[in-house]
């Protein structure tokens, strides 16, 4: 089961590496120095990476383990390993040697202002992921 953001959420996901990439790229193209250019152009690298990632953040749920995709990395949790998702939301897990871990899941957090349908939508990826863990 693949969990995701609505594609507005997405987007705007999106514009969250793609608006500073395009400032650095402006200013690779008008850097003077090398050193000056090269930097900008490993930034609009790293802009491309979390406006892609940005994208796809969201959580798949299989058989036996959670895939949570997330701006920067993705995180394979055992599915026996969770032990709780919580309101943030985040998932509580346990590593085999006994670690608690703590993932956020930030492609569902809700803000203060957003349209009802993509706070619904992050909440009901919530509630199906607990019914997952759960083992429902």
């Amino acid at each position: 089961m693949e969990l995701v953001p609505t594609l507005v959420n997405r987007l705007a996901n999106t514009g969250l590496g793609l608006a500073p990439g395009v400032g650095f790229a402006v200013y690779a193209v008008e850097a003077g120095a090398a050193r000056q250019r090269a930097a900008a152009v490993a930034a609009v690298l790293a802009c491309a990476i979390v406006a892609v990632r940005g994208f796809r953040a969201g959580v798949r749920c299989e058989a036996g383990r959670l895939v949570v995709r997330g701006f920067v990395w993705t995180r394979s949790i055992p599915r026996s390993s969770v032990t709780e998702v919580t309101p943030f939301p985040a998932v509580r897990w346990t590593t085999p040697g006994g670690r608690r871990r703590w993932t956020p899941l930030w492609a569902f957090t809700e803000p203060t202002e957003g349209t009802r349908g993509a706070q619904s939508r992050k909440r009901t990826n919530t509630t199906r992921l607990r019914r997952w863990a759960a083992g429902g």
